[in-house]
């Protein structure tokens, strides 16, 4: 499984480094954090398009 983290603002190593191993650590919140992303893309795509 392939994710992407996309951070808000500049992390240090070992917060991407706990960041990444609780993402491979619970799926479920991998995947909440996809849906997330998704949504959020697809809000700004609509802004930009109307």
């Amino acid at each position: 499984m392939n994710g992407v983290l996309l951070a808000t603002r500049i992390m240090k190593g070992h917060e991407v480094v706990k960041k990444c191993a609780e993402a491979r650590n619970n799926p479920l919140l991998l995947e909440a954090m996809e849906s997330e992303a998704k949504r959020k893309l697809y809000e700004m795509n609509r802004t930009v398009s109307d």
